[in-house]
């Protein structure tokens, strides 16, 4: 006998294990894809939402968020019988590079407010990120306390893919909170980039939140984004940071001396604060009030707000136009012939546009 078959003998047979169930319910998930959300009736989403009733307004806003045209519909409905009672809080939008503790930093503002009895909403908008979502729901989970306040309500304002979509549905949620009774608005953006455009077309308010160890920082911020802050406020200054935020805070000053005159007469602060200690937290409320009554004072809070509304107006116009062209059945077939032509080189970009629009309004003469 060779040493190998010998071998095989004495090796112990190991029998095929059992089929491992799968780690989802399917039966569940069918469940969960038949079952219908409830629909209540105009009435009761009017009443449920004046009376605070946060079951009722988050089931509002899902109306607002989705996509359905008959969810539309009634969502719309909702927001305009909301109208006469919406308009009457502070709008603040609030943003920051990565890091920056903004979640901490909503908390300490937030339960500041709350203790003061006024009632907070918390939306966070994220039009660029397509692969997580936004990060509002990992964010509700860090601000503990402020997600058990009975004061303070958080939401977050999901992407619909463009900077319009997503502006025109968080203006839609700020009416319904605001007809709940929430007396401050604030809107967080992740990050610093195209999303603080489209809030600041939202917010009264608009604050920067920014690290100390100044100086290499300011060549990270776009000139457009400072421009738009009405504060800019180094957080995390505590401990060892301290001066660093201090010193951060000096350049801010000089860095801001060298814009204009702002159209609303209010001077952009810079402060600095720490949302571990909660050192400067009051005189954060304090500068946003200072600008609240100034603005309210000069006329220029009420132009801002009208100003708001009419660009919303003009950005519906432009999504639906633009979700209308591309929708539209002798664009979608010609669309493709048209985009061969101009890879080919045959046409340039201006007549593949002018060719589609040619046939776009052809369709459109037709029907």
């Amino acid at each position: 006998m060779s040493k190998t078959s010998k071998y095989k003998k004495t090796v112990l047979k190991v029998n095929e294990g059992i089929e491992q169930p799968s780690s989802i319910n399917i039966e569940a998930v069918e469940k969960l894809k038949q079952r219908k959300p409830e629909l209540l009736s105009i009435e009761n989403y009017i009443k449920g939402i004046r009376n605070g009733n946060r079951s009722v307004l988050s089931k509002a806003i899902t109306l607002v968020e989705s996509s359905l045209p008959k969810h539309n519909k009634i969502s719309q409905e909702i927001i305009e019988k909301c109208l006469p009672y919406s308009g009457n809080s502070i709008r603040i939008g609030i943003t920051g590079v990565p890091g920056v503790g903004k979640c901490t930093f909503i908390e300490a503002l937030g339960k500041y407010l709350t203790g003061l009895g006024r009632k907070l909403a918390v939306l966070a908008i994220d039009p660029s990120s397509t692969r997580t979502k936004g990060s509002i729901l990992g964010d509700k989970t860090r601000m503990e306390k402020l997600s058990v306040d009975t004061n303070a309500f958080i939401r977050p304002s999901p992407s619909a893919g463009t900077l319009g979509g997503v502006a025109r549905k968080t203006n839609e949620i700020i009416i319904l909170c605001e007809a709940a009774g929430f007396n401050t608005i604030f809107i967080e953006t992740v990050g610093v980039g195209q999303s603080e455009t489209a809030v600041h077309s939202m917010v009264d308010f608009f604050l920067l939140l920014m690290l100390s160890g100044a100086g290499d920082e300011l060549q990270g911020i776009k000139r457009g984004i400072l421009e738009m802050a009405d504060a800019i406020i180094i957080n995390k200054a505590d401990g060892d940071n301290l001066n660093k935020a201090k010193l951060a805070k000096s350049i801010y000053k000089n860095a801001l001396h060298l814009y204009p005159p702002t159209e609303s007469g209010w001077i952009p602060t810079v402060d600095i604060c720490s949302s571990i200690t909660r050192m400067g937290i009051n005189k954060i409320w304090d500068i946003i009030l200072q600008y609240y009554l100034l603005t309210k004072k000069n006329g220029y809070f009420l132009r801002k707000r009208q100003e708001q509304v009419k660009h919303l107006m003009f950005d519906n116009i432009n999504e639906n136009l633009k979700d209308n062209f591309y929708n539209n059945k002798v664009i979608a077939k010609l669309l493709s012939d048209i985009e061969k032509e101009l890879l080919s080189g045959k046409i340039s970009s201006y007549i593949a546009a002018q060719k589609l629009l040619n046939k776009y309004f052809l369709s459109i003469k037709e029907d």
